[in-house]
């Protein structure tokens, strides 16, 4: 049989992150990129100049992983409910420290939460509706890769909602988090934040690599240019939903060891369990992490 002279189908997206870099990045964040060693920090805000070494990073994690661990079997025992929501800017890390969490834990009790875009009937259901079939039943955990908040910071960049519509999710998003809250929900919200030439960077690793290019998607690609736009709904959505029942810990995630370490810090401050270790938790990196306030950082 003779062989096809077509070539296989090219993915869609690839190539067009360096033709952004090429053609339209700002010039500081094309020079940070060419400039910067594999492990240097782009952002010269950033507080470390270079990631964390592997070793501490091993060390740290591992005694988080035993934490984890302990943690999820009290939580089972004691019928604890936990949500967490992952948020941040694309490529900011979220899923790869959703699956540092998870790893070592019972996937029947600890589920992850990625819901691809809404179905005609989900759009015309009460916005919360599609995300309440989530919510953790006792002794159970939900990590939400994305959640509720795309209302507010995808959805305005892109127009895929309308000003009424915003407004009415910001009007009911309190009651919705107290309502989980006052229920015996244990909520922790994580914005994990990147800079521009780390994202950008982080982008161009996926066009090149076979096993990553599926994650570039059109949000992606058109996102690039709207990263203005972004920062202005980010900080409005934090300013609005960062509540005394429910805060955000904003982590700036440039070296994605010391975000992940941050971010399990985060969660294991959250919950009480029997046999908890502080010196092996660890304080948090404040100069790393914090309150909404970090994302002018």
């Amino acid at each position: 049989m003779a062989k096809s002279s077509k070539s296989p189908h090219p993915l869609p997206y690839v190539g067009e992150i360096t033709k952004f870099l090429e053609n339209d990045a700002p010039k500081d964040i094309r020079k940070a990129i060419e400039k910067g060693g594999k492990d240097d920090m782009l952002d010269p805000g950033y507080p470390y100049p270079e990631e964390m070494d592997k070793g501490s990073y091993e060390d740290h994690i591992d005694k988080l992983q035993v934490e984890l661990v302990k943690m999820m079997h009290d939580i089972t025992l004691t019928g604890k409910r936990l949500v967490v929501v992952f948020e941040g800017r694309d490529a900011a890390g979220k899923g790869g420290t959703i699956e540092r969490v998870r790893e070592n834990l019972n996937p029947r009790s600890a589920y992850i939460v990625a819901l691809p875009k809404p179905t005609d009937r989900e759009a015309r259901q009460w916005y919360f509706q599609r995300y309440t079939d989530w919510l953790p039943a006792d002794g159970e955990i939900a990590l939400f890769d994305r959640s509720w908040y795309n209302r507010g910071v995808v959805e305005r960049v892109f127009g895929f909602s309308t000003d009424e519509q915003r407004a009415r999710f910001f009007e009911q998003l309190p009651m919705f988090e107290e309502m989980l809250v006052d229920d015996g929900t244990i909520l922790v919200k994580l914005w994990l934040n990147v800079g521009r030439a780390e994202q950008l960077k982080r982008f161009l690793d996926r066009e090149k690599d076979p096993l990553k290019q599926w994650k570039l998607s059109s949000i992606d690609v058109e996102g690039l240019g709207k990263w203005n736009e972004y920062t202005d709904a980010i900080k409005d959505t934090l300013k609005r939903s960062d509540t005394k029942l429910a805060p955000w810990t904003v982590i700036r995630s440039d070296d994605k060891k010391r975000a992940r370490i941050a971010a399990i810090q985060t969660i294991l401050g959250a919950v009480d369990y029997a046999g908890k270790d502080e010196k092996a938790i660890g304080e948090v990196d404040s100069n790393i992490a914090g309150g909404p306030e970090m994302i002018s950082r």
